[in-house]
């Protein structure tokens, strides 16, 4: 438990504000693919895809790894998995760091011209890979990947990759992942939603300002209950009460984060996923997961509160030769399992799946 303490104190499931960039990080690139038609069939105008990389692409475009964020992350969201000497190796991989619709750096709600705010369209978690796809195509000429990686809603990503499009990875790492949203995490948006919804300074959508009282809630229902476990506020408060003033700090800093009206429409996409609804698998989930030909990795965090680990743990079992595992077993930090802030959950991540793309990649 000594370890939870040292967790940092603000737990964001995006690792850094969406705009939070230094000199030293990896230029922030731009492609644009043009009108995008979502699988609803309507289209968002003027699409573009935000993301960086790391490392260099060989010769033979064989070495590259493709890292999907979190809802409300962005490319920044496990960076602690990449570098030299870890499970990420620029030195060895071209990792390609993506930021998913509705994140404020790819087309978003909040930075859209054409359709702002409200009037942009609702997507799909499958939309968000259809997006990725054309990237990796359109802009690097990629036709196979090392791996599909991400964390959360990334990780969510990484299952319908492997179900989207079996043959384009040797490997897909998908961390505290869902293949069919329960009803669980469905209420824990909806209350996050309604949350800034029923703000009147929200003003449907139209807000000169962030909604303060309604972004302030959502923090709290989000990042400061589902993303973190009784277990470490047991540890982090010997007292009860010294929480109050420590959680009114975390919603201040929180404040300028992530754009309202993003977060409800990434939520939309959130709740409604299910990799059984792909084109071909007539809602079967179980059966879309059987179509997975990578090698998968799932990694679940103890006592999950925004992604329960019994459906990834159940959903799984489906998957050919699946290999499944807790995040540094004896710790108990929840969702923030993957959020990289923890020694014990970092250390466990890295050596885990470096070792377990070693093997999906025959060491190569």
């Amino acid at each position: 438990m000594k370890r939870i303490v040292r967790l940092i104190a603000f737990v964001l499931l995006a690792s850094a504000p969406a705009s939070a960039h230094t000199p030293q990080q990896a230029p922030h690139q731009l492609f644009q693919e043009g009108d995008l038609k979502l699988e609803s069939g309507e289209v968002i105008k003027d699409f573009s895809i935000s993301y960086v990389t790391h490392g260099t692409l060989n010769q033979s475009k064989s070495n590259a790894i493709l890292m999907v964020t979190a809802i409300s992350g962005n490319h920044h969201r496990i960076d602690f998995m990449i570098g030299p000497g870890k499970a990420l190796d620029p030195e060895k991989y071209f990792i390609i760091c993506t930021d998913a619709i509705g994140n404020g750096l790819t087309s978003s709600p909040s930075n859209s011209k054409a359709q702002p705010r409200m009037q942009f369209p609702k997507f799909t978690i499958r939309d968000m890979v259809e997006s990725e796809y054309r990237l990796l195509k359109e802009k690097f000429g990629i036709e196979h990947v090392v791996t599909v990686i991400g964390p959360s809603m990334g990780g969510m990503q990484t299952l319908q990759w492997g179900v989207s499009h079996p043959d384009y990875m040797d490997s897909l790492v998908a961390m505290v992942p869902l293949a069919k949203t329960p009803a669980w995490t469905v209420v824990v948006l909806e209350a996050s939603r309604k949350a800034i919804m029923n703000d009147p300074a929200w003003k449907d959508g139209n807000y000169d300002a962030p909604p303060e009282n309604g972004v302030r809630l959502w923090r709290d229902i989000l990042n400061l209950l589902a993303a973190r476990t009784p277990d470490m506020y047991q540890a982090q408060f010997k007292n009860g009460m010294d929480v109050l003033p420590w959680m009114q700090q975390q919603e201040t800093a929180a404040m300028k984060a992530f754009d309202a009206n993003d977060w409800i429409y990434q939520t939309w996409a959130y709740e409604r996923h299910d990799v059984g609804t792909t084109a071909g698998f007539g809602g079967d989930t179980a059966k879309a997961l059987a179509s997975i030909k990578a090698k998968t990795l799932i990694l679940t965090g103890t006592k999950d509160l925004l992604n329960p680990e019994f459906e990834p743990t159940q959903m799984g079992k489906s998957i050919p030769g699946v290999k499944m595992m807790t995040i540094s077993p004896g710790t108990v930090t929840g969702h923030a399992s993957a959020g990289g802030f923890n020694t014990a959950d970092v250390e466990f991540l890295n050596r885990e799946v470096g070792n377990f793309l070693n093997m999906a990649t025959n060491g190569r």
